[in-house]
Formats: structure tokens, sequence, C-alpha cells
């Protein structure tokens, strides 16, 4: 199993994604990897650590989603691995529903998320997001 680790989507990504159509609820699989250092593009910004700096976007986010009708359903730090090998760890989780597959988009490239978009960019290593659906779960 490949894994790329990056900060933001691929055009492809996102067709693909709202190419899947329908206006059902998505939940989406966040793996983050924080900066031991937050990076900003540009200066003025005091020292902090990656998780700072992204938790300066998280809060803000978070009260944007739950405006938009979506809703913060779990986030945790990750402690360690269990089962499996990888090369490093995540360093948080966290699953976010949001309304339909366009309502994402729609909040992911909003002006508001733009702005606070500088702190999840100089907070972030690397992530992994995982639209899932409960549609065909384990348990459905």
């Amino acid at each position: 199993m490949k894994v790329e680790n990056a900060v933001m989507p691929t055009g492809e990504q996102i067709q693909a994604l709202l190419g899947l159509g329908g206006d059902a609820p998505i939940t989406m699989l966040n793996l983050l990897k924080f900066r031991d250092a937050a990076v900003y593009d540009e200066g003025g910004e005091p020292e902090m650590t990656g998780r700072e700096a992204y938790n300066r976007y998280g809060e803000p986010m978070r009260v944007l989603v739950e405006a938009s009708g979506g809703r913060f359903l779990f986030t945790a730090t990750v402690d360690t691995l269990v089962i499996g090998e990888v090369g490093e760890l995540w360093d948080a989780a966290a699953v976010v529903e949001y309304p339909s597959r366009a309502a994402f988009v729609t909040i992911a490239s909003s002006p508001e998320v733009v702005a606070i978009g500088r702190h999840r960019k100089a907070g972030l290593a690397g992530q992994l997001l995982i639209q899932c659906s409960t549609v065909g779960g384990l348990l459905a």
C-alpha cells in the first residue's frame, strides 16, 4: 500500500469526490501529521508548534462546519499503533460529518476557510482525508 501524506487535495480528487453524486451526509476521516514548528509563508506570526498553528484553523473551522449543518463527531490524539506497521504515525485523528459532498466542497473552498487555511498549511506536515459513508458499512 502506497501512502502519500499531502496537505491539499488535487483538482482530480475533488472532481472524483463530486462525481460520486448524491446529497446524503458524508463523513470525512482526517489523519493529521503536524510539523514540529509551524512554518508560515508570510512573517509576523509568533513561534508555535504545528499543532498550535493547526488549532488556530481547527476551532474556527468547527464553527463554520456547524453553521453549515455539519458536525465534528470525534477528535483525538493518536497514541500508538496496535495492528500493522507504518513508517510514521499520524499525530491526530478527527471524524467530521458534512451535509453532502457538495456542501463539503462549498465549505472547504469558502472565503472564510481560505482565510484561516494559512494556519492549517503552516501547521501540517501532511494529511490523509478519507471520505466515508455508512452505506455498506461493517455493521450495516
